[in-house]
């Protein structure tokens, strides 16, 4: 595992780790966060092969603004000619608990679980998320394993080799590899 000095902009090393391991270990599937695409445009300069498959995540629509995409029409056109998937839903770790807490206080079970694998970093918690959102719309096989990214930011820091659940199996989710992650920031 590599660990980073500090969380954040470490997007083009990790695509190297990343790219070096799924051809070692022969894994298909890679999945990454893109909220503008910035991403999705750094993996194309970076030749993944035809036998890899990326997958682009994005956040919901309504993210920070209600109705608004972040990510522009024409980085998702650029993407869709390039036949690289790009799923925007309901974030795994926020959706209705979300809700409630911003309306009634509390913290809901989704919550704890993202709050928990925070304890790694923020880019471990993406990771997972999205992993578990490609399978559930079925960009990405269950139960083998696959790569899947996430970062802090708007960047790429953290990487895990992963056999993603459904999310109504999602404690049969496995971590099985950290590849990188940034070190833990001390708060202040």
């Amino acid at each position: 595992m590599i660990l980073f000095d500090f969380p954040g902009n470490h997007t083009d090393e990790v695509l190297k780790i990343i790219l070096k391991i799924a051809e070692e270990r022969v894994i298909d599937y890679l999945v990454f966060p893109s909220t503008t695409g910035d991403t999705a445009r750094k993996i194309s300069r970076f030749g993944i092969g035809k036998d890899i498959k990326p997958i682009i995540v994005t956040h919901h629509i309504g993210f920070n603004i209600d109705g608004e995409d972040e990510m522009a029409a024409g980085v998702r056109e650029r993407l869709r000619k390039m036949n690289i998937p790009v799923l925007t839903t309901t974030h795994l770790f926020a959706g209705l608990d979300r809700a409630f807490r911003k309306q009634f206080g509390g913290i809901y079970p989704a919550e704890i679980v993202a709050m928990t694998l925070r304890m790694f970093s923020e880019g471990i918690k993406v990771a997972v998320e999205i992993a578990v959102m490609a399978a559930d719309a079925g960009l990405v096989p269950v139960n083998i394993p696959i790569i899947s990214t996430g970062g802090t930011d708007r960047y790429i820091d953290s990487a895990v080799v992963i056999k993603p659940s459904n999310s109504p199996n999602f404690f049969s989710t496995r971590i099985l590899e950290i590849l990188c992650m940034p070190r833990p920031v001390k708060k202040k």
